[in-house]
């Protein structure tokens, strides 16, 4: 019998995870800047938490600075670990119903992150919600 090693998803506690932050400045353009989130505990931490934590983040990162300009008030998860990902670079038009953490600056389920289906090394996209639909209407992307 082997051993198999476990996937380093699953390795890490829900109470010291690791997240990917996709900042979203502009969808035609498809500007993303990633941040990454070490030791967030996904049990205790509501959408709206990650949310403020972000905006401090974009707020007092120098190399986050072009993307200051932007009304962020939305979180969609993106891809959960070993998952397929969405052939849309910039952003998961599926799953808007489940995968919807924030829309519009209001959780839209109540819970902790961990509650609502995120987990370790899940990708999490921030954005202007008002965008999205307006991207999502006409998926155009501009060079």
């Amino acid at each position: 019998m082997s051993q198999a090693e476990p996937l380093t998803s699953n390795v890490r506690p829900a109470t010291d995870s690791l997240i990917t932050i996709r900042i979203i400045k502009s969808f035609p353009y498809r500007n993303v800047k990633n941040i990454i989130i070490k030791d967030i505990n996904l049990k205790s931490t509501t959408p709206l938490q990650l949310l403020e934590q972000v905006k401090s983040e974009i707020n007092t990162s120098g190399a986050l600075r072009p993307f200051r300009n932007v009304e962020y008030d939305a979180l969609k998860i993106y891809t959960q670990a070993h998952g397929s990902k969405s052939m849309n670079l910039v952003i998961n038009f599926e799953n808007d119903e489940e995968w919807t953490l924030v829309k519009m600056g209001k959780e839209t389920r109540d819970g902790g992150l961990w509650d609502l289906g995120v987990c370790n090394e899940t990708e999490i996209s921030v954005f202007n919600w008002q965008a999205y639909l307006e991207f999502k209407q006409n998926p155009e992307e501009k060079w």
